[in-house]
């Protein structure tokens, strides 16, 4: 079964890879009318760097779950397709190209470094505490006078030297941690209902402070970084937990209060927050300023139709940051709604993939842990993919695996081999049960 398992995987990540040097050739063909003439050399570093990940699951976690690294790898490998595509449209000389492909070898290394020395995902609860104010020091980083920068209208982003990075990538994982933990310690105190507020049954208020604290960070996020899309990500990010470490329904009205209650204050405080709001209401007034790059995004979704103008024979460069928030647009442009479709559903089977890793978890803690790195995943792709099609005012979270972004890109290889270890404990746990029986 676990043979069987790797050959499954290692079969989809060939197929994935053929995928991603296809793409590359239509990029060529479209731009130049010419097969690359790198194609080989490009199709085996990514074989190499996908068979270097494959052969470490296989020895360091060989148990894990067979779909999740394939999907992550053919949704990195279009993502830089597109990047390439991108940067040589833009006249850029290959520079992000270049960095996106360093960050994919050290996102990589990440995912690797990861399993090796994680080698029980139970082991990290103990480290709760440290993982707060470990999270916690990472969302001020940006806050700092020194390296704190503010790229883009956002204070999100520290630079050390010539590199830029946000620190509130890995605050995600990390809080998820804590909250995994704290969650597994207290929950029995949490899903107990000894105070009243109006038509809510609580447990008493003293436990009811983390929640509380999880609403005025994401609310400190949003107004010091100017950050909509973090500061919804790590609130929703708790709230879920919150849910599935009690089954307290409560939890989810008590959240969602908190969040329309957070989401008024801001908006009748803070004008960044009217005019995302505005924006998405109505972009048209102001298609030539705020509005620009939203007008032209619903301009290349429509331009690609069903099966799109092709890779490389549309005009996404029209959209400023497309490579990073507008990754999406440019490829509803190009490959269509087939192809916008099907990395839908490639992040679909993902988010499924992670929840089953969660339910078939064989401790309290993993299954919390695995349901919010599942979530964060899942939010995220919706709160960027919502804010081009303008189901949600736009914010500025990427597109794990797809957007150009090295902190981001990183951290996402270091959440998937978080899930696969807990998968593959899990498995490994279950199998001296069936032996016995």
């Amino acid at each position: 079964m676990i043979l069987l398992r790797r050959r499954t995987e290692l079969g989809l990540i060939v197929v994935g890879a053929l995928i991603t040097a296809g793409a590359y050739a239509l990029a060529g063909l479209g731009r130049d009318a010419e097969i690359p003439a790198n194609l080989v050399p490009f199709l085996g570093i990514v074989l190499g760097l996908l068979v270097t990940a494959h052969v470490a699951v296989r020895r360091l976690a060989p148990d894990a779950d067979g779909i999740l690294l394939p999907l992550a790898a053919l949704l990195n490998g279009i993502g830089y397709v597109f990047i390439v595509r991108l940067d040589e449209a833009q006249g850029d000389g290959g520079r992000l190209a270049g960095l996106q492909a360093l960050w994919t070898a050290v996102g990589i290394g990440a995912f690797i470094a990861t399993l090796l020395f994680v080698r029980r995902s139970r082991s990290l609860e103990r480290y709760r505490y440290t993982f707060a104010a470990i999270g916690l020091g990472l969302l001020l980083l940006p806050l700092l006078p020194v390296i704190g920068r503010t790229i883009n209208g956002s204070r999100i982003w520290i630079s050390i030297g010539p590199a830029n990075f946000q620190p509130g990538e890995a605050a995600k994982i990390v809080l998820a941690l804590f909250f995994a933990g704290y969650l597994v310690e207290r929950r029995e105190l949490l899903a107990l209902s000894t105070f009243r507020l109006g038509p809510l049954h609580l447990p008493d208020p003293k436990h009811l402070g983390p929640i509380l604290l999880a609403w005025g960070v994401s609310l400190g996020v949003m107004t010091l970084q100017k950050d909509l899309g973090s500061s919804l990500l790590f609130f929703v990010l708790f709230v879920v937990m919150l849910w599935i470490a009690t089954g307290r329904v409560t939890y989810l009205t008590l959240g969602g209060t908190l969040f329309l209650a957070g989401a008024t204050f801001a908006y009748a405080q803070f004008s960044h927050v009217q005019d995302r709001v505005a924006v998405w209401l109505d972009p048209w007034p102001v298609a030539d300023d705020e509005g620009y790059q939203i007008v032209e995004a619903s301009f290349a979704l429509a331009d690609g139709g069903i099966a799109g103008t092709g890779i490389a024979l549309g005009t996404p460069t029209r959209i400023p940051e497309v490579e990073t928030d507008f990754i999406f647009a440019a490829i509803g442009e190009e490959l269509g709604l087939i192809g916008a479709t099907a990395v839908l559903c490639a992040y679909l089977l993902m988010v499924g993939a992670g929840l089953r890793v969660a339910l078939r978890a064989e401790s309290a803690f993993d299954t919390l842990l695995a349901s919010g790195l599942t979530t964060l995943l899942g939010v995220q792709t919706f709160i960027i993919i919502g804010g081009i099609t303008r189901t949600l005012p736009l914010t500025g979270v990427t597109l794990p695996f797809v957007s150009y972004g090295g902190s981001s890109l990183v951290m996402n290889y270091v959440l998937l081999a978080l899930l696969l270890r807990i998968s593959d404990n899990s498995v490994a746990a279950r199998a001296p049960a069936r032996a016995g029986a």
